[in-house]
């Protein structure tokens, strides 16, 4: 299969040479049960890679199982990826298969490696040495034969130094390297994945794709982008939806790129990214859901306008820009108090507890919907006081 008919089925937007490459080893390595270990800054594509691995490995026809170590608690991690037998632990009301039983005979991706305890390091070095595993509660040894694939943004030689992740695990894991590089070293490449996520925001809210000038373009390419593809796609996404022309200058592409951070190094960057990323995610969110509603209540005002002009009525402004956020109102209607201002804090508390609300309280339906991982809604939870 080619290169390009590979980058069509699994969605891969680029030409870079190093990112070809990766694509080609890992095309290449997956005839084999090597473990491989792809490194990378956050938000780079990691989670491709261990797909296109396993769709042209021999253990294709087997179950595939993508597990992010760094969303899972602690306490919790071994009965996820190990099992448990009935009463190991409180709550434990029956006997549970963990993710390397049902995974037999396939795939493994543990995103997020490098976020493992150091207890749970150990019992998957005897995993990937063996093929033993016990369950938690248990002394009976387990058998399985799954290929691992991990990936992780951790320095893991700063990681070993620190005594944080074990060395005989890394070189076990480090079998095939392969790497991803960032966006800021994918010149080429910005301008085709901005056009891609400015499409599919496009087809999804039902209106015109924006574009870009020249110095806009330019403008996209001169900037560090620390959080890499993550971070392209929110300011597509956001510049999509809130910018009323379709053609888009350098300076309305400025005032979307953070200013603050552009002088801190990539580590600092990423250090300060998710928190901060997170909270522009649900309030976009909220956006995009008010403009579904603006749309509902612009086709309900036609209607009544067109049903009763012979009444006499002001015009209601219902599509403000985001320079303009208010409404007009009925001049004979009394003015309300006015109501305090909301924070970003008070919008997201309140955008958070209505998803739980609508999920019963389930935490992990909550985190896919608003496209965070279950580890950054528990920080949310816990930061705005959500009970």
């Amino acid at each position: 299969m080619e290169l390009n008919e590979i980058k069509n089925r699994f969605g891969i937007i680029g030409n870079d040479p190093r990112l070809n490459s990766a694509i080609e080893t890992a095309i290449e390595i997956a005839g084999t049960d090597l473990s491989v270990l792809i490194t990378g800054e956050s938000g780079v594509g990691k989670e491709v890679i261990p797909k296109i691995i396993h769709a042209h490995s021999p253990r294709k026809h087997n179950n595939y199982i993508a597990i992010n170590c760094g969303a899972i608690p602690e306490g919790t991690i071994e009965s996820e990826l190990f099992g448990h037998e009935k009463g190991s632990f409180t709550g434990a009301n029956e006997a549970r298969k963990g993710y390397f039983e049902v995974a037999d005979g396939g795939t493994i991706f543990l995103d997020e490696v490098g976020d493992l305890p150091l207890s749970t390091q150990v019992r998957l070095l005897r995993v990937l040495e063996t093929g033993e595993f016990i369950r938690v509660g248990s002394s009976k040894i387990l058998k399985t034969n799954v290929r691992v694939i991990a990936a992780s943004n951790v320095d893991f030689e700063r990681a070993i130094a620190r005594g944080k992740f074990r060395k005989d695990l890394y070189y076990r894991l480090n079998a095939i390297p392969l790497f991803i590089p960032p966006l800021r070293e994918r010149k080429g490449d910005i301008h085709l994945l901005f056009m891609k996520f400015a499409l599919d925001c496009a087809e999804k809210y039902r209106m015109p794709t924006v574009r870009l000038t020249p110095e806009a373009r330019a403008v996209l390419e001169s900037y560090r982008w620390p959080g890499n593809i993550r971070q392209l796609k929110n300011i597509a996404e956001q510049i999509s939806v809130l910018e009323r022309e379709r053609e888009i200058s350098a300076e309305a592409i400025k005032s979307y790129i953070p200013s603050d951070t552009s002088t801190l190094p990539v580590c600092a960057q990423d250090s300060q990214s998710d928190s901060t990323l997170s909270d522009r995610d649900l309030i976009f969110k909220m956006l995009f859901s008010l403009r579904e509603e603006v749309d509902t209540l612009k086709s309900i005002v036609a209607n009544l306008t067109s049903a009763e002009h012979h009444h006499h009525t002001k015009e209601i402004q219902v599509l403000p820009s985001h320079n303009d956020m208010e409404l007009d109102t009925y001049s004979d209607i009394e003015p309300e108090e006015e109501k305090p201002v909301m924070t970003i804090q008070d919008m997201n508390a309140d955008m958070i507890r209505n998803v739980l609300k609508k999920h019963n309280g389930k935490r992990k339906a909550a985190a896919a919907e608003l496209g965070i991982s279950e580890r950054t809604l528990y920080r949310k939870i816990k930061e705005l006081d959500i009970e």
